[in-house]
Protein backbone atom coordinates (compact mmCIF):
# COMPACT_ATOMS: atom_id res chain seq x y z
CA UNK A 1 0.00 0.00 0.00
CA UNK A 2 1.27 3.51 -0.62
CA UNK A 3 0.60 6.37 0.84
CA UNK A 4 1.03 10.43 0.04
CA UNK A 5 2.43 12.97 2.25
CA UNK A 6 3.21 16.54 2.07
CA UNK A 7 5.61 18.63 3.48
CA UNK A 8 7.04 22.63 3.23
CA UNK A 9 10.20 24.22 4.66
CA UNK A 10 13.14 26.53 3.36
CA UNK A 11 16.12 26.92 2.83
CA UNK A 12 16.79 30.14 5.43
CA UNK A 13 19.84 32.27 5.35
CA UNK A 14 21.64 35.36 6.52
CA UNK A 15 24.63 37.43 5.60
CA UNK A 16 27.46 37.50 7.27
CA UNK A 17 30.46 40.26 5.56
CA UNK A 18 29.09 39.74 2.29
CA UNK A 19 28.87 35.57 2.53
CA UNK A 20 26.10 33.74 2.42
CA UNK A 21 25.59 30.97 5.33
CA UNK A 22 22.43 28.59 5.49
CA UNK A 23 20.79 27.41 8.30
CA UNK A 24 21.39 23.85 9.43
CA UNK A 25 19.01 22.18 12.37
CA UNK A 26 20.76 19.04 13.68
CA UNK A 27 19.11 15.92 14.96
CA UNK A 28 19.65 13.87 17.69
CA UNK A 29 21.20 11.01 15.15
CA UNK A 30 23.53 14.11 13.71
CA UNK A 31 22.43 14.64 10.56
CA UNK A 32 21.78 17.93 9.52
CA UNK A 33 18.20 19.32 7.57
CA UNK A 34 16.66 22.07 6.61
CA UNK A 35 13.65 23.59 8.93
CA UNK A 36 10.61 22.00 7.75
CA UNK A 37 7.28 19.93 8.29
CA UNK A 38 3.95 18.09 7.31
CA UNK A 39 1.33 20.86 5.74
CA UNK A 40 -1.25 20.53 8.01
CA UNK A 41 -5.18 20.45 6.67
CA UNK A 42 -6.41 24.13 5.78
CA UNK A 43 -2.75 25.05 5.24
CA UNK A 44 -0.87 26.40 2.07
CA UNK A 45 2.97 25.21 1.72
CA UNK A 46 3.98 29.30 2.23
CA UNK A 47 1.74 28.74 5.31
CA UNK A 48 2.95 25.14 6.89
CA UNK A 49 6.32 26.47 6.47
CA UNK A 50 6.70 29.94 8.18
CA UNK A 51 5.25 28.08 10.96
CA UNK A 52 7.95 25.10 10.93
CA UNK A 53 10.24 27.40 10.35
CA UNK A 54 9.20 29.16 13.45
CA UNK A 55 8.64 26.09 15.75
CA UNK A 56 11.77 24.42 14.45
CA UNK A 57 14.03 27.79 14.91
CA UNK A 58 12.13 30.44 16.17
CA UNK A 59 12.28 32.50 13.73
CA UNK A 60 9.70 34.88 11.61
CA UNK A 61 9.96 35.09 7.47
CA UNK A 62 9.47 36.32 4.73
CA UNK A 63 10.66 34.15 1.44
CA UNK A 64 12.34 36.04 -1.30
CA UNK A 65 9.63 36.17 -4.10
CA UNK A 66 9.70 34.05 -6.97
CA UNK A 67 11.50 30.65 -6.27
CA UNK A 68 9.57 27.50 -5.16
CA UNK A 69 11.26 24.15 -5.58
CA UNK A 70 9.78 20.90 -4.99
CA UNK A 71 11.65 17.43 -4.17
CA UNK A 72 9.99 13.64 -3.84
CA UNK A 73 11.64 10.80 -1.66
CA UNK A 74 10.42 7.39 -0.75
CA UNK A 75 10.59 5.39 2.95
CA UNK A 76 8.58 2.66 4.37
CA UNK A 77 6.66 2.91 7.54
CA UNK A 78 5.84 -0.14 9.17
CA UNK A 79 3.81 -1.85 5.87
CA UNK A 80 3.32 1.23 3.96
CA UNK A 81 5.71 2.76 1.42
CA UNK A 82 5.26 6.60 1.73
CA UNK A 83 5.70 8.87 -0.80
CA UNK A 84 6.50 12.36 0.50
CA UNK A 85 6.28 15.87 -1.67
CA UNK A 86 8.17 18.71 -0.03
CA UNK A 87 8.27 22.05 -1.45
CA UNK A 88 11.13 24.49 -0.44
CA UNK A 89 11.13 28.22 -0.29
CA UNK A 90 13.67 30.64 0.11
CA UNK A 91 14.08 33.06 3.06
CA UNK A 92 16.44 35.73 4.27
CA UNK A 93 16.77 36.46 7.86
CA UNK A 94 18.66 39.14 9.69
CA UNK A 95 19.50 37.75 13.03
CA UNK A 96 21.25 34.31 13.42
CA UNK A 97 20.11 33.74 16.78
CA UNK A 98 18.12 30.49 16.88
CA UNK A 99 15.84 28.98 19.20
CA UNK A 100 16.15 25.25 18.59
CA UNK A 101 12.60 22.95 19.33
CA UNK A 102 12.79 19.63 21.02
CA UNK A 103 13.28 17.96 17.67
CA UNK A 104 16.75 19.16 17.16
CA UNK A 105 20.03 19.13 19.31
CA UNK A 106 21.68 22.17 17.54
CA UNK A 107 22.26 24.34 14.78
CA UNK A 108 24.66 25.74 12.53
CA UNK A 109 25.12 28.52 10.02
CA UNK A 110 27.04 27.39 7.24
CA UNK A 111 28.31 29.00 3.73
CA UNK A 112 27.38 26.97 0.58
CA UNK A 113 29.82 24.68 -0.11
CA UNK A 114 30.49 23.67 3.79
CA UNK A 115 26.27 23.34 3.45
CA UNK A 116 26.67 21.02 0.65
CA UNK A 117 28.69 18.42 2.58
CA UNK A 118 26.75 18.57 5.54
CA UNK A 119 23.39 17.70 3.93
CA UNK A 120 22.77 13.86 2.98
CA UNK A 121 20.65 13.90 0.06
CA UNK A 122 21.73 14.56 -3.48
CA UNK A 123 18.32 16.07 -4.46
CA UNK A 124 18.54 18.87 -1.58
CA UNK A 125 22.42 19.29 -2.37
CA UNK A 126 20.81 19.82 -6.24
CA UNK A 127 18.39 22.71 -4.63
CA UNK A 128 20.58 24.37 -2.85
CA UNK A 129 22.91 24.83 -5.67
CA UNK A 130 20.17 26.18 -7.47
CA UNK A 131 19.05 28.26 -4.22
CA UNK A 132 22.78 30.02 -3.89
CA UNK A 133 22.51 30.67 -7.78
CA UNK A 134 19.01 32.37 -7.15
CA UNK A 135 20.17 34.25 -4.07
CA UNK A 136 23.15 35.57 -6.31
CA UNK A 137 20.79 37.06 -8.76
CA UNK A 138 17.77 38.30 -6.21
CA UNK A 139 20.70 40.46 -4.32
CA UNK A 140 21.87 41.68 -8.24
CA UNK A 141 18.14 42.74 -9.37
CA UNK A 142 17.21 44.27 -5.56
CA UNK A 143 20.42 46.33 -6.57
CA UNK A 144 19.50 47.42 -9.71
CA UNK A 145 16.13 47.97 -8.83
CA UNK A 146 17.15 50.21 -5.77
CA UNK A 147 18.67 52.34 -8.58
CA UNK A 148 16.20 52.52 -11.34
CA UNK A 149 13.45 53.30 -8.18
CA UNK A 150 15.80 56.58 -7.62
CA UNK A 151 15.56 58.01 -11.16
CA UNK A 152 12.39 60.29 -9.90
CA UNK A 153 14.46 62.17 -7.70
CA UNK A 154 16.08 63.58 -10.52
CA UNK A 155 15.14 66.96 -12.11
CA UNK A 156 12.35 67.06 -15.26
CA UNK A 157 11.06 63.89 -14.11
CA UNK A 158 7.38 63.78 -15.44
CA UNK A 159 6.54 59.70 -15.04
CA UNK A 160 4.75 58.55 -11.81
CA UNK A 161 7.39 58.25 -8.67
CA UNK A 162 6.26 54.82 -7.76
CA UNK A 163 8.43 51.92 -9.20
CA UNK A 164 6.73 49.10 -10.67
CA UNK A 165 9.35 46.28 -10.80
CA UNK A 166 9.21 43.32 -12.68
CA UNK A 167 8.23 40.07 -10.97
CA UNK A 168 8.41 36.28 -11.04
CA UNK A 169 11.06 33.64 -11.44
CA UNK A 170 14.49 35.12 -11.40
CA UNK A 171 15.24 31.51 -12.95
CA UNK A 172 12.41 30.75 -15.57
CA UNK A 173 13.59 30.43 -19.00
CA UNK A 174 11.30 33.43 -20.33
CA UNK A 175 10.61 37.24 -19.52
CA UNK A 176 7.75 38.96 -20.65
CA UNK A 177 8.22 42.69 -21.32
CA UNK A 178 5.63 45.20 -22.33
CA UNK A 179 5.63 48.94 -22.59
CA UNK A 180 4.80 50.68 -19.04
CA UNK A 181 3.11 50.01 -16.21
CA UNK A 182 -0.95 51.38 -16.29
CA UNK A 183 -3.11 52.85 -13.49
CA UNK A 184 -4.00 49.76 -11.58
CA UNK A 185 0.48 48.89 -11.93
CA UNK A 186 0.54 51.71 -10.71
CA UNK A 187 -1.75 51.67 -7.42
CA UNK A 188 -0.77 48.04 -6.73
CA UNK A 189 2.79 48.37 -7.45
CA UNK A 190 2.88 45.01 -9.50
CA UNK A 191 3.28 44.76 -13.50
CA UNK A 192 0.53 43.73 -15.50
CA UNK A 193 -2.48 43.30 -12.92
CA UNK A 194 -5.04 45.46 -14.52
CA UNK A 195 -7.49 44.16 -17.83
CA UNK A 196 -3.99 43.53 -19.90
CA UNK A 197 -3.16 41.78 -17.38
CA UNK A 198 -5.98 39.49 -16.78
CA UNK A 199 -5.85 39.46 -20.69
CA UNK A 200 -2.62 37.86 -20.68
CA UNK A 201 -3.19 35.81 -17.76
CA UNK A 202 -5.79 34.32 -20.05
CA UNK A 203 -3.27 33.47 -22.94
CA UNK A 204 -0.79 31.99 -20.47
CA UNK A 205 -3.35 29.33 -19.42
CA UNK A 206 -4.60 28.46 -22.83
CA UNK A 207 -1.04 28.15 -24.16
CA UNK A 208 -0.24 25.94 -20.75
CA UNK A 209 2.35 28.71 -19.49
CA UNK A 210 2.71 29.54 -16.04
CA UNK A 211 2.74 32.80 -14.62
CA UNK A 212 4.76 32.33 -11.41
CA UNK A 213 7.60 30.32 -14.04
CA UNK A 214 8.68 33.48 -15.84
CA UNK A 215 9.65 37.22 -14.80
CA UNK A 216 7.50 40.05 -16.12
CA UNK A 217 8.45 43.48 -16.37
CA UNK A 218 8.42 46.23 -18.63
CA UNK A 219 10.50 48.65 -20.31
CA UNK A 220 9.68 51.95 -18.62
CA UNK A 221 8.86 50.76 -15.07
CA UNK A 222 6.94 53.76 -14.01
CA UNK A 223 3.41 54.80 -14.85
CA UNK A 224 3.33 57.23 -17.45
CA UNK A 225 0.47 60.00 -16.60
CA UNK A 226 -2.21 59.63 -18.77
CA UNK A 227 -1.29 56.68 -19.94
CA UNK A 228 0.74 58.30 -22.66
CA UNK A 229 3.48 56.49 -24.68
CA UNK A 230 6.48 57.22 -22.98
CA UNK A 231 8.90 59.54 -24.37
CA UNK A 232 12.10 58.92 -26.20
CA UNK A 233 14.44 60.37 -23.51
CA UNK A 234 12.43 58.90 -20.55
CA UNK A 235 12.97 55.39 -22.75
CA UNK A 236 16.65 56.44 -23.23
CA UNK A 237 16.54 56.48 -19.27
CA UNK A 238 15.13 53.68 -18.97
CA UNK A 239 16.39 50.79 -21.01
CA UNK A 240 20.11 50.36 -19.67
CA UNK A 241 18.45 49.05 -16.15
CA UNK A 242 15.88 46.90 -17.62
CA UNK A 243 19.21 45.33 -20.10
CA UNK A 244 20.44 44.89 -16.83
CA UNK A 245 17.96 42.98 -15.28
CA UNK A 246 18.16 40.63 -18.83
CA UNK A 247 21.48 40.41 -18.25
CA UNK A 248 21.18 38.94 -14.93
CA UNK A 249 17.45 36.71 -15.13
CA UNK A 250 19.53 34.98 -18.34
CA UNK A 251 16.21 33.66 -19.88
CA UNK A 252 16.18 31.57 -23.02
CA UNK A 253 13.61 33.38 -24.53
CA UNK A 254 11.96 36.88 -24.18
CA UNK A 255 8.50 37.94 -25.38
CA UNK A 256 8.32 41.59 -26.84
CA UNK A 257 4.72 42.98 -26.03
CA UNK A 258 3.93 45.47 -28.45
CA UNK A 259 5.90 48.38 -30.22
CA UNK A 260 7.64 50.02 -27.64
CA UNK A 261 9.27 46.76 -26.37
CA UNK A 262 10.25 45.47 -30.30
CA UNK A 263 11.61 48.81 -31.03
CA UNK A 264 13.41 48.85 -28.01
CA UNK A 265 15.25 45.79 -27.42
CA UNK A 266 15.55 44.12 -31.41
CA UNK A 267 14.86 47.59 -33.35
CA UNK A 268 11.85 46.16 -34.82
CA UNK A 269 9.37 48.89 -35.78
CA UNK A 270 6.09 47.79 -35.96
CA UNK A 271 4.52 44.92 -33.91
CA UNK A 272 1.39 44.30 -35.39
CA UNK A 273 2.83 43.49 -38.86
CA UNK A 274 5.99 41.73 -37.72
CA UNK A 275 3.62 39.45 -35.22
CA UNK A 276 5.09 36.35 -34.52
CA UNK A 277 8.36 37.09 -35.69
CA UNK A 278 11.39 35.23 -33.82
CA UNK A 279 14.46 36.35 -33.85
CA UNK A 280 17.82 34.67 -32.48
CA UNK A 281 19.97 37.85 -30.98
CA UNK A 282 22.50 36.97 -27.81
CA UNK A 283 22.00 33.74 -27.23
CA UNK A 284 17.93 33.97 -26.57
CA UNK A 285 15.11 33.81 -28.73
CA UNK A 286 12.87 36.61 -28.88
CA UNK A 287 9.79 36.94 -30.28
CA UNK A 288 7.61 39.82 -30.98
CA UNK A 289 3.48 39.87 -30.57
CA UNK A 290 0.92 42.37 -30.21
CA UNK A 291 0.13 44.04 -27.04
CA UNK A 292 -2.49 43.07 -24.21
CA UNK A 293 -3.88 46.45 -24.67
CA UNK A 294 -4.37 46.60 -27.99
CA UNK A 295 -6.43 43.10 -27.66
CA UNK A 296 -8.53 44.81 -25.06
CA UNK A 297 -9.61 47.25 -26.90
CA UNK A 298 -10.49 45.05 -30.32
CA UNK A 299 -11.18 41.32 -29.12
CA UNK A 300 -10.43 40.14 -32.63
CA UNK A 301 -7.03 40.33 -32.05
CA UNK A 302 -7.09 38.05 -29.51
CA UNK A 303 -6.29 34.68 -31.67
CA UNK A 304 -3.04 36.11 -33.07
CA UNK A 305 -1.79 36.53 -29.75
CA UNK A 306 -2.73 33.12 -29.19
CA UNK A 307 -1.27 32.03 -31.57
CA UNK A 308 1.82 33.69 -31.67
CA UNK A 309 2.47 32.13 -27.81
CA UNK A 310 1.76 28.90 -28.84
CA UNK A 311 4.52 29.26 -31.66
CA UNK A 312 6.66 30.86 -28.70
CA UNK A 313 6.26 28.08 -26.60
CA UNK A 314 6.71 25.03 -29.23
CA UNK A 315 10.27 27.02 -30.03
CA UNK A 316 11.31 27.19 -26.06
CA UNK A 317 10.40 23.37 -25.82
CA UNK A 318 12.15 22.43 -28.47
CA UNK A 319 15.22 24.50 -27.32
CA UNK A 320 14.93 22.76 -23.60
CA UNK A 321 14.54 19.36 -25.09
CA UNK A 322 17.90 19.96 -27.06
CA UNK A 323 19.81 21.33 -24.38
CA UNK A 324 18.45 18.58 -21.99
CA UNK A 325 20.20 16.17 -24.56
CA UNK A 326 23.39 17.80 -23.96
Amino acid sequence: MTSFEYSAGAFVYRMEKGTVLFLLLKKPNGAYDLPKGHIEKGETAEVAAKREIREESGLGVEFVPGFVATTKYFFRREEKMIVKQVKYFISEVADGGVTISHEHIGYEWQPHAQARKKLKFKNIVKILDRVAAYIDKYSSISDINRRYAAIPKRSGWELSTRFVPGEGSLDGQVMIIGQAPGAEEDKLGRPFVGRSGKLLDSVLRKTGMKRHDMYITNVVQFFPPGNRMPSQAEVKECLPFLMEQVKVIEPAGVILLGNLAAASLLGVEGSEKNHGSVVNSDGKVYMVTIHPSAVVRFKSKYDIMLSDFKKFKAVIDKGSRKRARH
